[in-house]
């Protein structure tokens, strides 16, 4: 169909437009299509069987507390409570290296052997205090003898020895030739700096460990929000990596400093990763939800369509009949929009198939 625009239509052709726009006589709709009529403008009446055939549901338009959502970014880091960094606790060689980097490790799990003179020397000092608690048993000077054997006790413990390995020991009588460095907690291995047949020196640094189930979201908060900002908020975190995925916690640090060059204030929000998809670096972006001493009317996201530069909803009017309506909205959060104006609690909107009625309303403009 060719539409032609007139340039200084004369008062005839704008008569003529005018008895178009108002409406034409309607003609039966066959089975399955709309049904037209001489309704005003911006209504829709549709056949039943159009209604079932395009799936058009429809739900109501409801109340529920109102939520102001706070915008916030950042970057996802490690969980400071479940990293450690292993350094070694006594000079001596690397006699074998059991993990590297990428390997997950469970918590006790040996990672590396070390030969030590001075390791030894202390296995030796404690089996010899040991010895004379035995022979001294019921002596006098067992007291003093049980003093030197916790002085020993305590000198190995230090260098990573459970009380379980120091029982061994004196059950069997027999210096271990190695020290073993064990994994504090389950983690995966991030860096391995130990080298089979290296020398250590005391405080080497040799492994860092990370638990990456668990990581802190480190985001930053404007000057302007700081009002509503609280702790124990919900927060809602999404990835660039995952876009659609959303990811939560809640608001366990506000910084007690401003940055003075960005004006923002730092905040951590705790997220479970069991999955281990997401990574220490990654950028996020967070949506806290504050509460507010008020209600807001809300649709599903699914009902709103854009129509002539505005958007719209499709009220239910009656059985098949169907009215356009120009809503404002608000914000938006799990699948829902706030409706600031435009339509009432109770109401009945299109929330499944109103892209059929938006076309069956594009093709009437297009006609008139």
């Amino acid at each position: 169909m060719m539409i032609r625009l007139f340039k200084n239509p004369t008062p005839f052709a704008l008569c003529a437009l005018l008895l178009v726009a108002c409406g034409k006589p309607s003609s039966p709709a066959a089975a399955g299509e709309p049904a037209k009529d001489e309704s005003p403008a911006g209504v829709i009446q549709l056949a039943p069987a159009a209604v079932a055939a395009g799936g058009i549901a429809d739900e109501a338009v409801r109340s529920m507390p109102a939520v102001r959502h706070i915008a916030a970014s950042g970057e996802l880091a490690f969980n400071a409570r479940r990293l450690a960094h292993l350094s070694a606790r006594v000079a001596g060689r690397m006699e074998r290296v059991l993990a590297f980097k990428g390997d997950r490790v469970a918590q006790g799990q040996i990672l590396a052997e070390l030969y030590s003179p001075d390791y030894l020397a202390l296995q030796a000092e404690f089996l010899q205090a040991a010895e004379r608690v035995a022979r001294l048993r019921g002596d006098p000077d067992e007291a003093s003898a049980a003093s030197y054997l916790e002085a020993a006790r305590r000198k190995l413990a230090p260098l990573g020895v459970s009380p379980a390995d120091l029982e061994q020991l004196a059950a069997t009588r027999t210096v271990r030739p190695f020290l073993a460095v064990r994994a504090p907690l389950a983690a995966t291995v991030i860096e391995t700096n130990a080298v089979e047949g290296d020398r250590v020196e005391l405080e080497t640094e040799m492994f860092k460990l990370a638990d990456l189930s668990s990581l802190w979201a480190e985001l930053r908060f404007y000057e302007k929000d700081l009002s509503a900002v609280r702790l124990n908020l919900e927060a809602f975190l999404h990835t660039q990596a995952y876009p659609g995925e959303e990811c939560h916690g809640r608001l366990g640090l506000l910084g007690d400093v401003m940055d003075d060059k960005t004006r923002t204030v730092e905040g951590r929000v705790e997220i479970a990763n069991p999955s281990g998809r997401l990574r220490p670096g990654m950028y996020v972006e967070a949506v806290l939800a504050v509460p507010e001493n008020r209600t807001m009317m809300v649709v599903p996201e699914t009902a709103l369509q854009e129509f002539q530069n505005k958007t719209v909803v499709f009220v239910q009017t009656g059985p098949g009949r169907f009215l356009l309506r120009t809503v404002e909205t608000g914000g938006r959060r799990n699948g829902l929009v706030e409706i600031v104006q435009g339509l009432k609690v109770g109401e009945r909107v299109v929330t499944t198939g109103s892209f059929l009625l938006k076309s069956e309303m594009l093709k009437n403009s297009l006609e008139d």
